[in-house]
């Protein structure tokens, strides 16, 4: 890899900086978001819509921004060589890359934000079969070079539940000499594939040279918190945490497992992906999660596969922020039924009970 690219962006506060000043949004959530609006395929999950619809990348990125994103993600989540050949256009690799990337940095110059790269889970890493490490070394190498010319303030290595695969892409971030934020996949057990729990995986990464870790994606709020806490309690640096924003409990810790007694003729016989509708946290649930996760010390907040801007502008406000969003937070005061304004219609607001 070459040698880092200077940000065009030197005067704004770097990540490092603005964690020491306090929390640190990010706003994730691009491929559920936009599989439910028709632009993305489920299974797959290769962000497509980076080539053919651009201008829909840019505008995701502008509303998690307007709703208190303080980083703006390129949307290369599963962009890699793996995930491309699945769906035939391999070819589109370096393109959809550099794309998503200019996309990012465009959206982040012109709103102070910070601009971040992203590469993720290969689906080749085997951990005793050294031929798939130099595969994943070069498939992060290649794309973390793309982000370094790209001029990133930082890159995301993310949804790993191999904590040894979170280590090369620790490495390769390092080498190329910007901070790392790693994130951990942990699935119905409470441990990464090599059996590691979560607070020795992220003590591990610490050490390797990760600046931030954490927790992303696959866990909802209510399962996530715990293993938060001993992480938090484990690592001295930065921690992240970005849930998945559906109501996992401990019967059903992950979003895959979530069964729902009230359908049953589901295409691939469970909810997920496309069937978790009855199980979305509400805005304030991922409000209340901010919360308790920034009062154990956590200080990289967001929400995962699943996200909308409601929910991060949930999370911003519960953080005490205003973006530029809270100008339409509710204000049931002005309701013609349930609210209080004087001019309100006395008959209207006798109704209220019968709505």
């Amino acid at each position: 890899m070459g040698a880092v690219n200077e940000s065009a962006t030197q005067t704004k506060p770097g990540l490092l900086e603005r964690l020491e000043d306090g929390p640190v949004i990010c706003a994730e959530g691009y491929l559920f978001e936009f599989e439910r609006r028709g632009y993305l395929q489920a299974g797959a999950f290769v962000p497509e819509v980076v080539l053919e619809h651009p201008e829909l990348v840019a505008q995701l990125h502008r509303e998690f921004v307007h709703a208190g994103s303080d980083v703006v993600e390129a949307f290369t989540y599963y962009a890699h060589r793996e995930k491309l050949k699945i769906i035939g256009r391999e070819n589109d690799l370096e393109p959809i890359n550099r794309q998503a990337l200019a996309l990012a940095k465009e959206v982040a110059d012109e709103t102070g934000t910070l601009f971040a790269g992203d590469i993720c889970n290969t689906n080749v890493f085997v951990p005793d079969e050294e031929e798939t490490h130099k595969q994943v070394r070069a498939m992060f190498e290649e794309q973390v070079g793309w982000a370094i010319e790209a001029g990133v303030d930082f890159v995301i290595g993310e949804t790993f539940s191999w904590a040894t695969e979170a280590a090369l892409a620790t490495e390769m971030i390092k080498e190329a000499g910007v901070p790392a934020v790693i994130t951990l996949a942990v699935h119905r057990e409470p441990h990464t594939r090599e059996g590691w729990s979560p607070e020795e995986a992220c003590k591990r990464l610490e050490d390797a040279g990760a600046d931030v870790v954490g927790l992303n994606c696959i866990r909802g709020p209510q399962t996530m918190l715990p293993l938060l806490e001993k992480i938090r309690a484990t690592v001295k640096g930065h921690v992240a945490a970005l849930p998945v924003p559906y109501r996992t409990h401990d019967e059903q810790p992950t979003f895959q497992s979530l069964e729902d007694a009230h359908y049953h003729d589901f295409p691939d016989g469970r909810p997920f992906p496309t069937a978790l509708d009855p199980f979305v946290c509400n805005r304030y649930e991922l409000g209340d999660f901010a919360r308790a996760a920034h009062s154990l010390g956590v200080n990289y907040l967001g929400v995962c596969c699943g996200a909308a801007p409601h929910h991060i502008r949930s999370v911003a406000e519960a953080l005490g922020r205003t973006p530029p969003a809270s100008r339409y937070t509710a204000d049931m005061s002005k309701h013609a039924y349930l609210g209080t304004d004087p001019t309100l219609k006395k008959e209207y607001r006798e109704f209220a009970k019968e709505l």
